[in-house]
């Protein structure tokens, strides 16, 4: 029998259009002012970018900064304040007609709605808006009743908030209790039997425990396990690459070579560098490849090998010198050139492949506190990427340069870098994108940014 296949994109019933594949999500931040909604939604919009779903934040207090300059004070906030009610509901209407352009218009996957959203009544009408344009809703609740988290929260994020520029530390955080105080008698929670109908997870207390209903698609899926391994617990992250490696000398990519001589000196003075840290229950991980254990031995220390950390996989293109690509596979190195993000070398792997292969590791990474990460150089800039909040097109390009130890420490909204060198000399391994990308360029135009592998540099 012949059968014919119709895809399905929505099914519209009495009242609602609910939306069967490909429908955008809008996630909803709720919470009362100083419980980590804005750092989760910063850090949730950084993942699902970092992972290719396009994601946009949509905070309504920077729309309420950017209509009004400044204001007075917590009174702004006042329930019977009728003109400061009807400026944060304007900033909220703004904000919800951007979201609709951008996941109706612009193409994007995901938008994260963050604004107070603390009744019902808001809610049901952001359900609403989401159900008139096919968007699929997710809530996301952050309850802190811990007076030690909510103080911390305060003085790490709202003291540096533009709205208390012109205030002492004392009088921002007396004011903004007041604030937290105008919506409390208002504030009513996610409740089990009144909200059953909905897709949320509520945090309580910044990951202590978790309430989670209705979990409905995989983005939504994601979303929770993500959310479910964050934590807020002052750490450190360390990376690093590899000592220079025998291949590293010659110019040749991938492989599987040890350490070179300056390699070895590196691996050194990485455990003279550890050790003088005095980092509390440090964790090391390499990839499985000799040349990141070769480097890990030196430490002295326990370390654990992860296959998923080894270096993108070059197919055919394996311990081959850049020369020696383009001599061989031509149009190759300039489609490469063209979008190192998802070019995928024959028989081997693309970034955007080993951004899919290293998720498991932010996952873990994300859960752990104090980690030293020995790794490859396409390796540490996915990682990087994720937490520095960089594009796929700028991915590929960071510069991550042998015997140089990067210190991630994670801040309020983003991740402090501090990058020591260790005073070992090394090749530069770095190769910029040419300007010339055309696929019937001269082999001098491909081969301009070629790094030269003839002597040590000190460039960082």
């Amino acid at each position: 029998m012949d059968y014919k296949y119709k895809k399905i994109t929505t099914v519209t019933l009495p009242g609602s259009m609910v939306c069967m594949t490909n429908c955008p999500t809008l996630i909803v931040m709720v919470g009362l002012p100083a419980r980590g909604k804005t750092y989760i939604s910063k850090k949730l919009t950084r993942y699902l970018n970092w992972i290719g779903v396009p994601t946009k934040e949509f905070n309504v207090g920077q729309y309420r900064r950017d209509l009004v300059k400044s204001f007075r004070s917590f009174e702004f906030f006042l329930p019977d304040n009728e003109e400061g009610q009807k400026i944060r509901k304007q900033c909220a209407l703004l904000a919800l007609n951007d979201v609709k352009k951008y996941l109706a218009e612009e193409g994007g996957h995901v938008a994260v709605f963050d604004a107070t959203n603390t009744t019902r009544e808001r809610r049901e009408t952001i359900l609403k808006f989401a159900d008139q344009y096919g968007f699929k809703t997710f809530f996301v609740e952050s309850v802190c009743v811990d007076p030690e988290v909510i103080a911390e929260n305060i003085v790490q994020v709202k003291l540096g908030s533009p709205d208390y520029l012109n205030c002492t530390s004392e009088e921002a955080a007396e004011d903004f209790m007041k604030r937290i105080e105008c919506y409390k008698n208002s504030y009513e929670t996610l409740d089990e039997s009144y909200d059953k109908e909905l897709s949320y997870i509520k945090i309580m207390d910044v990951g202590r425990r978790y309430l989670v209903n209705r979990v409905m698609d995989h983005i939504q899926s994601r979303i929770v396990y993500y959310l479910m391994n964050i934590h807020v617990t002052p750490r450190s992250i360390y990376m690093c690459r590899h000592g220079e490696s025998e291949l590293n000398i010659k110019g040749r990519i991938g492989g599987d070579s040890g350490l070179s001589l300056r390699g070895k000196e590196f691996a050194k003075c990485l455990a003279e560098y550890i050790h003088e840290q005095n980092i509390h229950d440090l964790k090391v991980w390499t990839s499985q490849m000799k040349r990141t254990i070769q480097t890990a031995e030196a430490l002295g220390v326990p370390y654990e090998q992860w296959k998923t950390l080894n270096e993108i996989d070059a197919g055919v293109c394996e311990e081959m010198r850049y020369e020696e690509i383009q001599e061989s596979f031509p149009l190759e190195f300039a489609l490469r050139d063209q979008d190192k993000y998802r070019y995928r070398y024959p028989k081997g792997e693309s970034y955007e492949d080993l951004v899919q292969r290293l998720e498991p590791v932010i996952m873990e990474l994300e859960r752990q506190e104090n980690v030293l990460v020995i790794c490859h150089q396409a390796v540490m800039r996915c990682l990087l990427a994720y937490f520095l909040d960089k594009t796929a097109e700028q991915l590929p390009y960071l510069k991550c340069p042998l015997h140089t130890v990067l210190k991630l420490t994670p801040i309020a909204y983003g991740c402090k870098v501090e990058a020591v060198s260790l005073n070992v000399d090394a090749v530069n391994t770095h190769r910029n994108k040419p300007e010339n990308v055309d696929i019937s360029r001269s082999p001098e135009a491909a081969l301009i940014t070629v790094p030269d592998h003839r002597g040590p540099t000190n460039e960082r």
